[in-house]
């Protein structure tokens, strides 16, 4: 492995933030539609509150937070999760309503089979299937 500088105390990816306009109804997409569970709701502040959700067992979390100054609910996210079945989720994730792609892109090796999805405020997501 190369030499990169300086090293650093960080030890992996704790939260990814998602900007929500609603977080009551965040935490009911990821909870109802995705499955994730809610590990935090712990006011702060002037009235605001901090949301973490997480898919079980996960040590990385998706912080849900309300508009903070020009950061707008409705984009591309770049957050990605990963899956032992793509079929299946797309398949169960459109049963519950959420918006997916109409199909798995499956672009052949090495790039593995993946969906885009989109939650109640538009903001768009990947699974990306893997190897179980």
């Amino acid at each position: 492995m190369p030499e990169t500088g300086a090293a650093t105390s960080i030890t992996g990816v704790g939260t990814c933030i998602v900007t929500v306009s609603d977080q009551d109804a965040g935490v009911e997409f990821f909870t109802e539609k995705l499955g994730f569970e809610k590990r935090s709701d712990s006011p702060y502040g002037d009235g605001q509150r901090w949301v973490d959700v997480a898919p079980a067992g996960a040590t990385t979390t998706v912080a849900l937070v309300p508009p903070m100054g020009e950061n707008a609910a409705g984009g591309e996210t770049g957050l990605a999760f990963a899956t032992d079945d793509i079929d299946a989720d797309h398949a169960a994730l459109r049963e519950r309503g959420v918006d997916v792609d109409d199909e798995v892109m499956r672009m052949g090796d090495p790039v593995p089979p993946m969906f885009f999805f989109r939650d109640p405020d538009g903001n768009r997501y990947l699974i990306v299937g893997h190897p179980g």
